[in-house]
């Protein structure tokens, strides 16, 4: 992807994205294409400052949205914590850690709950919180963190 103009993402034997490479990684348009772009792919409908996704759940937003819309979320975007954080973040949710891997220098942690994400921790703020797979914790995530585009 580095060195390419052009990509086309097949899935399942056919073409479900094409686009520059920026194009694809900012604007994922299914689930598979929002995980090879590391990206929380989360569909659902716009309404003024808020999307309600399909799947339950609601996420606050940055800007104005009306319609079918994706919800993207950067995994380095989410911050877990072991109580309910207070403060600035207007999304935050109940999650369980479903999953780790290390990452590099980080943990990639895959969380589900009503709004399923996946969250970059470094491996010292993983070990610190205690984190375990089955582990409650909070997720939080700035509106302005979160990418809204039309689906």
């Amino acid at each position: 992807m580095a060195l390419a103009d052009r990509v086309v993402v097949v899935e399942e034997g056919r073409v479900v994205q094409t686009g520059t490479p920026d194009e694809v990684n900012r604007r994922p348009r299914t689930d598979y294409v929002a995980r090879l772009a590391g990206l929380s792919l989360l569909p659902g409908t716009g309404a003024g400052r808020t999307v309600r996704l399909d799947g339950g759940g609601v996420v606050a937003v940055a800007e104005e949205t009306s319609g079918p819309v994706f919800a993207a979320v950067r995994p380095e975007s989410v911050a877990l914590y072991l109580t309910r954080p207070q403060g600035s973040p207007r999304n935050v949710w109940p999650v369980r850690l479903a999953g780790a891997t290390p990452h590099g220098a980080t943990v990639r942690c895959e969380l589900a709950g009503e709004v399923p994400l996946v969250a970059d921790v470094t491996a010292t703020a993983f070990a610190e919180l205690g984190l375990a797979p089955g582990a409650e914790v909070w997720a939080a995530v700035k509106a302005s963190e979160v990418a809204v585009y039309a689906r």
